[in-house]
C-alpha cells in the first residue's frame, strides 16, 4: 500500500469526515453537530464549501483532523463506490466503519513509517508481516470491520513499533527524556534538548518548543495543538504526522522531515 493511498483524498469520498462524527461547539468547532448528521458547510459534490477558509470560520478542528485515507477506501471499496445519500439505507454501516477503517489506516501508516527506518532493520521482516495482515484487514466487508477487536490488534502491533522507535532513538545516547503520555500543556521548554525523547501521547497544547532539539523525537500520538515550534529542529522526527504539523505553530526556521516540510503554515 503507497503512501499516497494513506493520504485523504476528498474527492473519492462521500465527505464521511463531515456527517459520521458528532462536533461540540468549541475552540475546534464553531457548531453542535450530532453524530451522523451532515455539516451544513457539505456541499451536494460532497466537498466542504468553506474548506479554505476553515479556521477563520471557526472550524479549525476539521483542519488537524486526517483520516488517513480511510474516506475513500471506506466509500470505494467498502461500499463500492455507493454513497450515503444516493443509497441511504447504508448510511448507519457507513458511518460506524469509517472510525474503524480510520483507526486501521492509521496503524498501517505507522508500520509503512517503521519500515523506513534503517535502525530497526532486524524487525524489517515482523513489520512486513504486520504490514500484510493490516492491509488484509482493509478490505473486509462491513460485518468483519465492525467485528473486529481493534485494541487486541493494536496490543499485537504496538510492540514492534515501540521497538522500532527505541531502535531509532538509541543513537541519540542513553539519557533520553521520557515524557511519554506527559502533561506538558503550556509548558515552557525553549531551546531544550529533545533529542530522541519520547513524547508518544504526551500533550504539548500551547507548549513553547522554540528552537528545540527535538531530532528523532517520536511524537506518536502527541497533541500539538498550539505548540510553538518556530526555530526548532524535528530532523529525522519519528511518526510525526501531517495533521500535527498543521496543528502546530511553525516557521521558516523550523526543521521538518522531509516529507513533513511542505505542510508548514
Amino acid at each position: 500500500m503507497t503512501d499516497l493511498v494513506l493520504r485523504a483524498d476528498c474527492a473519492r469520498c462521500a465527505g464521511l469526515c463531515c456527517v459520521a462524527p458528532a462536533f461540540a461547539k468549541s475552540s475546534d468547532f464553531a457548531i453542535d453537530k450530532p453524530a451522523g448528521r451532515a455539516c451544513p458547510n457539505l456541499r451536494d459534490d460532497f466537498r466542504c464549501g468553506i474548506h479554505e477558509r476553515l479556521p477563520e470560520k471557526g472550524f479549525p478542528g476539521c483542519v488537524v483532523f486526517d483520516c488517513f485515507g480511510a474516506g475513500q477506501q471506506v466509500s470505494q471499496v467498502t461500499f463500492g463506490g455507493r454513497d450515503w445519500r444516493s443509497t441511504p439505507g447504508i448510511a448507519g454501516r457507513m458511518f460506524a466503519v469509517l472510525p474503524v477503517m480510520r483507526q486501521i489506516h492509521e496503524l498501517l501508516w505507522y508500520v509503512t513509517q517503521a519500515l523506513d527506518l534503517a535502525a530497526a532493520h532486524r524487525l524489517h521482516p515482523r513489520l512486513r508481516a504486520a504490514r500484510d495482515e493490516t492491509i488484509a484487514l482493509t478490505t473486509g466487508t462491513p460485518d468483519d470491520l465492525l467485528a473486529l477487536d481493534l485494541d487486541a490488534y493494536r496490543r499485537k502491533v504496538n510492540p514492534l513499533l515501540q521497538k522500532a522507535s527505541e531502535l531509532a532513538r538509541a543513537g541519540a545516547g542513553p539519557r533520553r527524556a521520557d515524557h511519554r503520555g506527559a502533561n506538558l500543556i503550556g509548558r515552557r521548554m525553549r531551546g531544550a534538548n529533545l533529542r530522541g525523547a519520547s513524547l508518544r501521547g504526551a500533550v504539548l497544547i500551547g507548549a513553547d518548543l522554540r528552537d528545540a532539539d527535538l531530532r528523532t523525537a517520536d511524537f506518536t500520538g502527541a497533541d500539538l495543538r498550539g505548540t510553538d515550534l518556530r526555530g526548532a529542529d524535528l530532523s529525522g522526527a519519528l511518526f510525526l504526522t501531517e495533521s500535527q504539523v498543521r496543528a502546530a505553530v511553525t516557521d521558516g526556521a523550523t526543521r521538518l522531515p522531509a516529507e513533513k516540510a511542505g505542510d508548514r503554515r
